[in-house]
């Protein structure tokens, strides 16, 4: 009898990237091999064996590629005629064995079903075709009473939790999950599977492995997101404090940025230097990249060689600057002349005092000399 059958995995984000252009794309195992119990239209319990020589023929693998992705299982198959009504992607054609367990990629196209995806929408459900043929016997230690043959794909469901099919017909290894236990009786003398918990081997009934592996695959899964959640937020908080430090040296640099009429007057003090400094260095002197006290400096020992500036305050050496221009002003300047002998008269002191008390306003606007 041709039945439709739903097999169950999960999306983990170690095995999902998005593409440039928005696409999900997805590297997962969609079935394998082992026993699975179903429950059948009369209430009874199946044990029904998914055996690898007819899961992994060349038919089966085949039919897993380029196949429809949808959100949720259709009520019908998916065919070109509804393509377009429940298609949300596609597989790619690249499914292959590994690990005992069917891999494909696929790609999630449409936008909605990508965000439920990322909000933990993860499970994923392989709607196929099979012949179940009536067929007694034992798989990996576990009995068995039908096999599932000729196993065609129809399409792969991005589907909730715990979710099983449309309809009573149409069945998936999840359902097992929710058999009572007391409806399934061991038959004599066959092995039973076995669990291990904390280095210890229980042997238990096929549900329960059924339901213990799939809520391992969910730890997994759980364990992956919370790590990955760690790594974000510890990004976040990195640059967050990447921000802080570079509002705060934002406001610094505005403290210490000069406005237009500081600029201006930086200017001007700047030209009123050279012009002063130029009577007594000449024009061969170069003044680029120069402070204003180096300037002064040499302006001083270019008359008087035996000026020595260290250990001296950029207050005294304005101040002895100072003297030299007004000396220079009121008698003019040349090449032998000893601004260190004489007294100045009381005009020269107060054109010094001018001079003094025109810088000190100027530097109290926060602009330094240079």
């Amino acid at each position: 009898m041709k039945v439709q059958r739903y097999d169950k995995s999960f999306i983990t984000d170690s095995n999902m990237q998005v593409t440039k252009e928005g696409y999900l794309t997805v590297k997962a195992p969609v079935t394998r091999p082992g026993v699975f119990p179903y429950q059948r239209a009369d209430g009874g319990i199946q044990l029904e064996a998914k055996l690898p020589e007819n899961l992994f023929s060349g038919e089966t693998i085949q039919s897993l590629n380029a196949k429809p992705v949808t959100d949720n299982h259709p009520r019908e198959p998916v065919t070109a005629g509804n393509y377009q009504k429940y298609s949300i992607g596609m597989t790619h054609t690249d499914s292959a064995v590994s690990d005992n367990m069917l891999f494909v990629s696929f790609t999630i196209t449409d936008s909605a079903t990508i965000e439920k995806v990322k909000n933990g929408k993860r499970e994923l459900s392989l709607g196929f075709e099979s012949e179940v043929v009536e067929e007694k016997g034992t798989y990996a230690g576990e009995r068995y009473d039908a096999v599932q043959k000729s196993v065609l794909v129809n399409h792969l469901a991005i589907v909730d939790e715990g979710r099983v099919g449309p309809e009573i017909a149409i069945r998936g290894d999840s359902a097992a999950f929710m058999i009572d236990t007391k409806n399934t009786e061991k038959q004599g003398g066959n092995k039973m599977p076995v669990l291990k918990i904390d280095n210890k081997e229980y042997e238990v009934d096929s549900v329960v492995k059924s339901r213990f592996d799939a809520l391992e695959a969910k730890l997994d899964a759980a364990n992956a997101k919370a790590a990955k959640a760690d790594t974000l937020e510890g990004e976040r908080d990195g640059l967050k404090t990447k921000l802080d430090k570079a509002e705060s040296d934002l406001a610094e640099a505005n403290k210490k940025a000069m406005t237009e009429e500081e600029i201006e007057n930086a200017v001007t003090e700047r030209a009123a230097l050279l012009d002063s400094a130029k009577v007594m260095l000449g024009d061969s002197f170069d003044f680029k990249g120069k402070t204003a006290r180096e300037i002064k400096e040499a302006a001083i020992k270019s008359s008087n060689d035996s000026f020595d500036s260290k250990d001296k305050s950029d207050e005294y050496v304005n101040a002895f600057y100072d003297a030299m221009t007004v000396t220079a002003d009121a008698k003019g300047y040349t090449a032998d002349a000893n601004f260190n002998k004489g007294k100045p008269t009381a005009k020269e002191l107060e054109e010094i005092e001018k001079k003094k008390a025109a810088r000190q306003n100027f530097t109290k606007k926060g602009v330094n000399e240079k």
